[in-house]
């Protein structure tokens, strides 16, 4: 079924490139107009102009860990576009390797961006959804969020609480006419990954990859069916249950997991590899 977002406004932090850059063109499809967020201005203006020619954009460079400029943020985005509809928590950040080897500031900087962020945005955004009739808050977490991942305890740690913070403001808002929900995939074929394949864990790769626009998809058909989160790949929701209740058996099978992640791994870096050649 083909979604319609006619004249409402879509804030995408995250939105200059992978999961975001996707999301943003699948609103602007649909007739949204975009608030799109991320750090680095080139990247924002790059989707933007690839999409002003079927939606109303406008781009703001920030840190979203900065609180100022999160509420700029919606001010504008009202005096631009007459109401905020939709929040999609999406910016990341992930600094990989084991608790020890990773340095303090980094361990904060996870935290900051993958869920105080998202909190504080969460709760500026109420005000603005209510008065303009009702939207959603669509965040993005993790399968990391599930499971306790080796190697991104600070990661796993923040996705953890967004989703129990998305279920609890769930709870909170469930007949205000604001839809709470969380995407939670599993590794997905960007950069955020792709970029970093050989510090990212074997396991890891032991997951199917979701692309994109696949988890765009989910994100948008989330903002209005009655689902609470969507794991990515659907598989992967009974497995991550099974690990949950029984951490001995995910222990138990993490030595054939992470065989299977080198395999693939090694695979995607062969294919990397003849691209680039070809490319050349």
């Amino acid at each position: 079924m083909e979604l319609s977002f006619d004249d409402k406004t879509v804030i995408i932090t995250g939105g200059s490139e992978g999961v975001g850059a996707a999301t943003a063109r699948l609103f602007a499809a649909a007739g949204a107009n975009l608030v799109l967020v991320a750090r680095t201005r080139k990247n924002l203006e790059k989707i933007a102009e690839e999409l002003r020619g079927q939606a109303r954009i406008i781009t703001i460079a920030m840190d979203v860990s900065d609180q100022d400029a999160c509420l700029n943020l919606f001010k504008k985005a009202q005096f631009e576009f007459d109401g905020v509809h939709i929040l999609i928590n999406n910016a990341g950040a992930h600094i990989r390797g084991p608790v020890e080897s990773v340095a303090a500031e980094d361990l904060g900087t996870m935290i900051d961006v993958n869920l105080r962020a998202p909190i504080c945005l969460s709760r500026m955004a109420i005000p603005f959804i209510r008065e303009s009739g009702g939207g959603a808050i669509i965040n993005v977490a993790s399968l990391a969020g599930q499971v306790p991942a080796p190697g991104a305890a600070a990661y796993s740690a923040s996705k953890f609480g967004l989703r129990a913070f998305t279920f609890a403001l769930a709870e909170e808002l469930r007949d205000s006419g604001i839809k709470v929900g969380a995407v939670s995939p599993g590794p997905i074929d960007t950069g955020f990954i792709m970029a970093n394949i050989d510090v990212v864990t074997d396991l890891t790769f032991s997951q199917p990859l979701s692309t994109p626009d696949q988890v765009a998809a989910e994100i948008m058909t989330l903002c209005v069916n009655d689902k609470r989160e969507r794991t990515m790949p659907p598989v992967n929701n009974f497995f991550m249950t099974l690990f949950y209740i029984f951490p001995w058996l995910a222990r138990a099978m993490m030595p054939l997991l992470a065989a299977k992640g080198r395999r693939v791994k090694r695979r995607l870096k062969a294919e990397m590899r003849a691209a680039k050649e070809t490319s050349e």
